[in-house]
C-alpha cells in the first residue's frame, strides 16, 4: 500500500540520512568495522545499520571483508579519485604546489574558506625524506589560527563585527602559546594580511610549525578562489626566512589562475 501523506517522504529522508551516516562511519575505519561496532557507534539497531549496509553494498560503496566486517567499497574510491583528479585544484593547483614543495623542501597546501574553517583541497609533501605534516586533503582547521584562514577572512568579512559574527560567541581556543584569541588583535591581523597580500602563521596552529600564505587569483573576481601556503618546521626555516621567500612564492603562484567560484557576499 502506497502512502499518500507526507509520512512516506519523511521516512525516505530519514532512511537516506541513515545510509549516509553509515557511509561516513565506514570512512573512519579503513581497516574494517563489524556490524556490532557500527551499530554501537551510531546508537542504532543492528537491523537498521544492516539495511543501510545492504544499500551501500548494492551501489558498490561498501564491501564485506571476512565475516561481518565492512569497509568502504571500490566504487566509492573510483568516484572520489576520478572527481578529485578532474577538479580545478588538482589540474591547475597541484603543479604549483609541487613546484613550491620541490623549491623549498616543505609541505604546501591549497585551502578554501568554509564558514569559520578552512578546508584543505590539495596538499603536496616535500620530496625525499623530509619531515611531513599530518594535514590531509579534506581536513579542516579553524580559520583564525592558520595563515590561509586569516588571509581568506580578509576577503570574507568587511569589519570587526562581521568577523565576530562569523566566528561566533564562543571563546577562541588557545591551541598554542602563539594562537591569537583576542578578537581585536585578530581583526588587526586579518586587515594587515589583506593589505600586504600575504598572511603568516607563527606557530599558532601547531607548535614548531610556521607558515606563509598567498592568495590564488581568480580570472574574473577581486576575491581569490583560495590560498596557497608553504608550511615549514620553525627550527629549519624560521618565519622571517619564509617571508623573505615571498617573491619566489608569488611568482610561482601567479603563473596560474583558476576559474572563479560563485562570489560569497561579505558579512556586514
Amino acid at each position: 500500500m502506497v502512502a499518500t501523506d507526507g509520512a512516506s517522504d519523511d521516512a525516505r529522508v530519514v532512511g537516506s540520512d541513515r545510509v549516509l551516516a553509515v557511509l561516513i562511519e565506514l570512512g573512519a575505519h579503513p581497516r574494517g568495522v563489524s556490524l556490532d561496532d557500527l551499530a554501537a557507534a551510531m546508537r542504532s539497531p543492528k537491523s537498521t545499520v544492516h539495511r543501510a549496509l545492504a544499500s551501500l553494498r548494492r551501489a558498490g560503496l561498501a564491501s564485506q571483508i571476512g565475516r561481518g566486517t565492512y569497509v568502504l567499497g571500490d566504487e566509492f574510491f573510483r568516484l572520489a579519485f576520478h572527481n578529485y583528479a578532474e577538479r580545478p585544484e588538482a589540474v591547475r593547483i597541484t603543479p604549483l604546489l609541487e613546484q613550491l614543495a620541490a623549491r623549498f623542501g616543505e609541505t604546501t597546501h591549497y585551502a578554501v574558506l568554509d564558514g569559520a574553517e578552512v578546508v584543505y583541497r590539495a596538499k603536496v609533501d616535500p620530496p625525499g625524506g623530509a619531515v611531513r605534516l599530518t594535514s590531509v586533503v579534506g581536513g579542516r582547521n579553524p580559520a583564525y589560527r592558520t595563515a590561509v584562514g586569516k588571509l581568506l577572512l580578509g576577503y570574507r568579512v568587511s569589519d570587526r563585527d562581521g568577523l565576530r559574527l562569523l566566528l561566533g560567541d564562543a571563546p577562541l581556543e588557545q591551541r598554542t602559546p602563539g594562537t591569537i584569541t583576542d578578537l581585536d588583535r585578530l581583526w588587526d591581523e586579518v586587515q594587515l594580511s589583506r593589505e600586504r597580500g600575504y598572511a603568516v602563521d607563527d606557530q599558532e596552529n601547531e607548535v614548531g610549525v610556521n607558515c606563509v600564505a598567498v592568495p590564488v587569483p581568480a580570472e574574473d573576481l577581486n576575491a581569490p578562489t583560495g590560498a596557497i601556503s608553504v608550511s615549514a618546521l620553525a627550527f629549519r626555516v624560521p618565519l622571517p626566512q619564509l617571508i623573505a621567500e615571498l617573491p619566489t612564492i608569488r611568482a610561482i603562484v601567479g603563473r596560474q589562475q583558476v576559474p572563479a567560484a560563485q562570489p560569497v557576499p561579505a558579512v556586514q
